[in-house]
């Protein structure tokens, strides 16, 4: 399956969107590396995925209206379904959502599926901290955690 790739600058920096021709699979950091063996382009759904987290990031969006399909294993799949489940503003423990995919002791499980979600920001798992209230580990650094969890608490 032909992806297409779309590149935004945002406040936490150059973001890559990838869509396979009919949902979003990843949204990355730049960053983090550029996948060759895709082709650059401009589709109708990058340019709305775009177009939404430009809004996210000015205080106009809560919520992503996108088809996604992140590639992962059944129990990925289940933790990021469990983190779109999180509201705007709020946060829930990596044992929150362990309980919520069915298997309280997951939570370290929750914690790698976490780092391996494909999707960052639409997925979001920065909503994810430790037990103690604690922010710990995210993909493109805990400095982008903070900010995005502080953009959601000054937006109302």
């Amino acid at each position: 399956m032909t992806k297409s790739m779309y590149f935004i600058d945002t406040p936490v920096g150059r973001l890559g969107i990838v869509e396979n021709s009919h949902a979003i699979t990843e949204v990355f950091f730049a960053e983090e590396g550029c996948h060759m063996d895709i082709r650059p382009a401009e589709t109708k759904l990058l340019k709305e995925a775009g177009r939404q987290l430009q809004e996210y990031f000015n205080c106009k969006r809560k919520v992503f209206d996108l088809p996604l399909e992140p590639e992962g294993t059944p129990f990925q799949l289940k933790v990021w379904k469990a983190l779109q489940d999180i509201p705007y503003g709020e946060t829930r423990s990596y044992k929150d959502i362990a309980t919520a995919v069915g298997n309280y002791k997951a939570g370290r499980a929750v914690g790698m599926a976490n780092n391996r979600n494909p999707i960052a920001i639409i997925i979001p798992c920065h909503r994810v901290i430790s037990s103690n209230g604690k922010l710990v580990g995210y993909g493109g650094g805990l400095h982008i955690k903070e900010y995005l969890l502080g953009l959601e608490k000054r937006c109302p």
